[in-house]
């Protein structure tokens, strides 16, 4: 039996060992709650409020039990954290034997083959993209990871990372010359003996959807997977159960296709002529589609002739390669890889346009300044989801800060097919009524009213100036946040922090350094932000947090609903809604000493119906609509 008492307890271990640590009753029973799912194999989804201490309540147990333990995170950072910071720490405080591995997909791995085709075709990239290489280089010769979150003075945005990682498509494999060197290969060895095994929910789905077929599943089997940060999860499963291929796939077998036959041929020009055209004929599908920033269903262009003649010119072109590079199979590994490519790629291609089962998919594109992206999106997959836990029979263990709306999972359980799951609920230890105070205020217009956001500024700035900065402004919109941005740019005493202008992890490092800035968000900086103390006291939301009803897999998912009979709003926008306001509430109290006021604008929240949802889903902060009691609270902290 798993003793998760003996570590947990007001006299257990970790209050031995870790300096501040404080026992917390609903941290040790959802402790045990997971060690009892873990022992028996079942099924549970936990929700627990912020501060209850989840992290330590399932990693103890997972420590604990003997088992080989999986363990999916929403993001790469939280990733990271277990496995840097928390885990370590543990272990140590419980002197614990298991062993812990940390295993990402195969782009955050530095791939030796290709880094050297790329060097040997220096002379063909820009003067940053040559330097940036010779620094990849330099760092290849120390790194025993091989994980490029190490090159932390890389830009992002850099043209060099795709010639220094593989995808699925592009992997050798065990036919690769860097095999027993590589990176990846050693990762998952690692992951193969490790007891605990921290991935995330991208690389979960990606081996669920076999689509990673460089070297078969991923993972290695588990007796117990835990989902942290669950609510993400149906999208994520949405994404990789389904199709997507867009023009940078092209380009990229262009590119490598032309490396690969300096290397292993030579001798056959007019495989270089029909790479060119095949490159053309990517561009020009690209231009077919307009302007960038579209998003829609693919009925919207199905018809379009630009895009249909586009369309045939860059079939006609992959056949094209594919059949000359078919003509010299053989010849070399990487340009039988780059021929396989080709054929999954046309493959991939008939599948979006023509699918078997267009009744259960959402066909649509969306446009980026220098490429488009074809999607094929299952409507539902609850019923694939289901299906992938039978074929790894485990325990399975989902929980996050927010899966309930009100007191019922039901959303969260329809969405994964989870309708036999134990369920429970542990609240947050925070005393929410003195700490936090939630501001509704009177008299602002509707939210689709032209000047809503100026009202909604308008109605910040005095509140702004009681709490001296110290502020997220969280937007549902980037128009709304770039609004806001120039209404408060000569107003505001403080300063102005403004997502896009740098990246999230430097404007949170600015955040909290400068102690008294306003930080302006659109979804991004809903979740995953976790600012503790004086430097964040007041959180304003614009509106209630409804995805939009442009999306087209939305759009798609809600016209099924109705057709079936059901109530797509309330029993689909609603909920997610809800908790995507939970999440953004969040922000503002992270710890026992936090005080702060947040605050709604919507007035909707209390003129609609469905208002009560919202209300329900919501922690037990105190609650005022009178614009003197906000200010008088935030002057007083």
């Amino acid at each position: 039996m798993i003793d998760v008492e003996a570590v947990l307890a007001p006299d257990g271990l970790l209050s031995q060992a870790l300096p501040g640590f404080s026992w917390r009753p609903q941290q040790q029973e959802m402790a045990e709650a997971v060690a009892s799912c873990i022992e028996l194999g079942g099924r549970l989804i936990a929700e627990a409020g912020t501060g209850t201490g989840k992290t330590f309540a399932y990693l103890v147990p997972a420590l604990l039990s003997g088992a080989k333990v999986i363990i999916s995170t929403g993001t790469k950072n939280l990733q990271d954290q277990l496995f840097i910071k928390d885990l370590p720490l543990l272990r140590e405080a419980m002197a614990s034997p298991a062993s812990v591995a940390l295993l990402k997909g195969r782009a955050n791995y530095l791939c030796l083959h290709r880094m050297e085709i790329a060097l040997q075709d220096s002379r063909g990239h820009r003067r940053d993209v040559a330097r940036h290489l010779r620094q990849v280089e330099n760092w290849s010769l120390s790194t025993r990871s091989g994980d490029i979150a190490e090159l932390s003075n890389l830009p992002e945005d850099s043209q060099v990372w795709p010639l220094i990682t593989s995808t699925g498509d592009n992997c050798l494999g065990s036919e690769c010359p860097s095999f027993d060197k590589c990176h990846l290969v050693e990762a998952r060895k690692r992951a193969q003996e490790a007891d605990v095994v921290v991935i995330n929910h991208h690389l979960l789905c990606a081996d669920f959807s076999i689509k990673d077929e460089g070297f078969g599943e991923l993972l290695p089997a588990a007796d117990a997977y835990i989902i942290d940060e669950a609510h993400q999860l149906p999208d994520v499963a949405s994404s990789f159960f389904g199709i997507s291929i867009g023009t940078r796939q092209f380009l990229d077998l262009a590119r490598d296709s032309r490396a690969e036959y300096v290397r292993e041929a030579g001798d056959l020009p007019k495989i270089l002529e029909q790479i060119d055209h095949l490159e053309k004929a990517a561009r020009d599908f690209r231009l077919a589609f307009g302007h960038d920033g579209q998003r829609g269903a693919w009925e919207e262009v199905a018809a379009n002739a630009d895009v249909v003649n586009a369309m045939e010119y860059l079939q006609k072109e992959l056949d094209g390669l594919h059949g000359l590079l078919k003509s010299i199979e053989g010849r070399g590994k990487g340009l039988d890889s780059c021929m396989n490519r080709a054929l999954a790629l046309r493959g991939d291609l008939l599948q979006i346009i023509s699918p078997e089962n267009a009744q259960e998919q959402v066909r649509w594109f969306e446009v980026h300044s220098q490429s488009v992206r074809l999607h094929s999106t299952p409507l539902d997959v609850a019923g694939l989801f289901q299906g992938q836990m039978d074929c790894h029979p485990a325990a399975w263990i989902f929980t996050s800060a927010t899966l309930a709306v009100g007191e019922s999972f039901s959303h969260f359980q329809q969405q994964l097919g989870l309708s036999n799951a134990e369920t429970a609920c542990w609240e947050s230890p925070f005393d929410y009524q003195e700490q936090a105070l939630w501001f509704v205020p009177k008299g602002l217009p509707e939210p689709s009213a032209p000047n809503y956001t100026e009202k909604v500024m308008e109605l910040a700035l005095p509140l702004l100036e009681a709490s001296q900065g110290r502020a997220f402004l969280l937007f549902t919109s980037y128009r709304a946040l770039n609004q806001a941005a120039d209404w408060l740019l000569d107003r505001l005493d403080y300063p102005l922090l403004v997502q896009g202008s740098a990246p999230k992890a430097e404007l949170l490092r600015r955040f909290t350094e400068q102690g008294n800035a306003v930080l302006l968000g659109t979804s991004s900086f809903w979740e995953g932000v976790d600012v503790r103390g004086e430097a964040l006291s007041l959180v304003i939301i614009d509106k209630l947090p409804f995805a939009s009803p442009g999306d087209p897999v939305l759009k798609a998912r809600l016209d099924a609903m109705r057709k079936a009979g059901g109530n797509p709003f309330m029993e689909y926008q609603v909920p997610q809604a809800a908790i995507a306001l939970k999440q953004g509430a969040g922000r503002l109290i992270r710890d026992v000493t936090d005080k702060g006021v947040l605050v709604l604008c919507d007035p909707r929240l209390l003129r609609k119906n469905y208002g009560h949802t919202f209300l329900d889903a919501m922690p037990d902060f105190a609650r005022t609509r009178e614009l003197p009691v906000a200010v008088e609270f935030l002057q007083n902290i």
